[in-house]
């Protein structure tokens, strides 16, 4: 435990290099398992539309929506697989005695990507799909969708095993602890250009369209509160809130507490320490989630393909909100929490401890 903040930094599991190994393999079987087969299907007026993954992605690339196709691709795909076969990488030939070259360095590449895998953001995106278009058609789902959700299952359960200080203590043995110099400057002015960058995206990712819907020819452009409102008139009041809360709330709130942090530690205010620690830890995890809205617009996208009869198509507002959820996130990693704590040990033992 952190003897200022309370965090939790070790959980000794044990045989956790098996139990990581054992799942990983499993992990990494039902995501290879998951490609080839149909994953979702959509049929209305006797027309039917049918999706792989790998087909899913080509569509938004044929739709001139390479880069979103990418950022997909990458979340729920690449970086679990990179994920899952680093860990094998490691602990595998540790199981056989023997060690691998650049053990610490890939180790902390894999951390340095984790937050950037989303395969549970992109299921619950596809589940929040589904019931955005069951009412209009019948939906059919696909083998692959049951091996990405057991895929997705088990990756999650993997991670609970995955605890950074007791993989370094297997792969590296005991380290001297590493001092990081605070760079106060360069953290404060990163941190405010993410912030400003997320900020100015917002603005057309909430104004412009994120999706089309064209119908018999007809075409209705949606932004996100838009799509909120629609739901919540068709009765999906837990859907509605989802959406409202991950695109609308959370953006916004992550960017008020940043700037807020950021500027409190610019100015040196002594204050709230822990509090300070907590808001930052919530922008950490909450930040990722806002993606479930761009995921749904992809998915929808791939999926909906009927011709005249029907189709969906992504807005700008789609690559716009993307923006918005990596800049924050780029906001919180640059954002130094130890520069929170850099003034209280100049608080005289007359003021409140910590």
């Amino acid at each position: 435990m952190c003897p200022r903040c309370g965090l939790q930094l070790t959980v000794y599991h044990n045989n956790a290099s098996q139990r990581i190994i054992a799942l990983a393999t499993t992990s990494l079987i039902f995501l290879f398992a998951s490609l080839p087969f149909e994953f979702l299907s959509f049929s209305v007026n006797g027309q039917t539309q049918s999706i792989d993954i790998m087909g899913s992605l080509w569509i938004l690339v044929e739709k001139d929506y390479g880069l979103l196709a990418l950022i997909q691709a990458v979340a729920m795909l690449i970086l679990p697989a990179f994920v899952l076969i680093s860990l094998l990488y490691l602990l595998v030939p540790l199981g056989l005695g023997l060690h691998q070259k650049h053990e610490q360095w890939l180790l902390k590449a894999l951390f340095k990507l984790l937050p950037w895998t989303m395969a549970e953001i992109f299921l619950i995106g596809v589940l929040v799909s589904l019931i955005k278009i069951m009412s209009m058609a019948d939906i059919g789902i696909g083998l692959s969708f049951y091996a990405y959700l057991l895929f997705t299952l088990f990756m999650t359960i993997t991670l609970l095993y995955v605890d950074k200080y007791q993989l370094q203590q297997l792969l590296i043995g005991n380290i001297e602890d590493e001092y990081i110099a605070i760079d106060r400057n360069r953290s404060i002015q990163t941190t405010w250009a993410w912030l400003f960058t997320s900020a100015l995206l917002y603005i057309p990712a909430n104004i412009l369209p994120i999706m089309h819907t064209s119908v018999l020819g007809s075409d209705d452009p949606s932004t996100i509160l838009g799509g909120v409102i629609i739901l919540w008139k068709m009765g999906s009041y837990p859907i509605a809130v989802i959406i409202f809360i991950a695109s609308v709330l959370i953006p916004v709130a992550k960017i008020i507490i940043l700037c807020w942090l950021n500027y409190s530690v610019q100015t040196n205010q002594q204050y709230a320490f822990r509090e300070r620690m907590f808001w930052y830890r919530f922008t950490e995890f909450v930040g990722r989630w806002s993606m479930i809205d761009v995921f749904v617009v992809a998915v929808l996208v791939s999926l909906i393909q009927l011709g005249n009869v029907m189709n969906i198509l992504p807005g700008h507002a789609a690559l716009a909100f993307c923006g918005v959820v990596i800049s924050t996130m780029l906001a919180a990693m640059s954002f130094d929490s130890r520069l929170i704590w850099y003034e209280a040990e100049k608080l005289t033992s007359r003021e409140k401890p910590i």
